[in-house]
């Protein structure tokens, strides 16, 4: 496994782009961290009874499609394809087969943070979506990266308490 990207913070005078992307690419940052170390038994361990699906391995299938969701589908008006889009189950972006590694797991969501940022360089942040189907479309993509900002640091936190319980790893991010 590759070493985790810099957990840094953005200046405190950056301009807004320069500090939402920052603390964005912070959230994502500790992603990695969370997984460091992780065993693969552990990467699909279930460790919340009422929440099978809410498994290390399960929310980093969730934030690749919820970014591919966001960014490719809603903003910038792409297919609405993958597991997201499947009624049956409802939570079918959780679901990873149990072959799939760590390694695997953050290589698709790195790739798909790449997307993000691209399309996130090409437009303004006033811009907003052009998906047809969807009414979160009428976002800006400011709102968008906001909304992903949280959505991230929320499973971040997800990602803390289930490390804790799967192992007893604690850590200030």
């Amino acid at each position: 496994m590759t070493s985790s990207p810099a957990r840094t913070r953005p200046a405190h005078v950056a301009d807004e782009r320069t500090q939402l992307m920052g603390w964005y690419d912070l959230q994502r940052a500790i992603v990695h961290y969370k997984c460091e170390g992780l065993g693969h038994d552990d990467l699909h361990r279930s460790v919340l009874p009422d929440s099978p699906l809410m498994t290390v391995a399960g929310i980093l299938s969730h934030l690749r499609w919820t970014e591919q969701l966001w960014f490719e589908v809603v903003f910038a008006g792409g297919p609405a394809d993958g597991p997201q889009f499947i009624e049956d189950p409802a939570d079918a972006d959780m679901i990873v087969d149990p072959g799939v590694t760590l390694d695997q797991l953050l290589a698709e969501y790195d790739r798909q943070c790449a997307a993000s940022n691209d399309i996130i360089a090409a437009h303004s942040l006033d811009d907003v979506g052009s998906h047809p189907d969807f009414d979160a479309a009428g976002a800006t993509l400011r709102w968008v990266v906001l909304h992903m900002l949280e959505e991230t640091a929320r499973h971040v936190g997800h990602l803390d308490t289930i490390r804790e319980l799967l192992d007893g790893r604690k850590g200030y991010y």
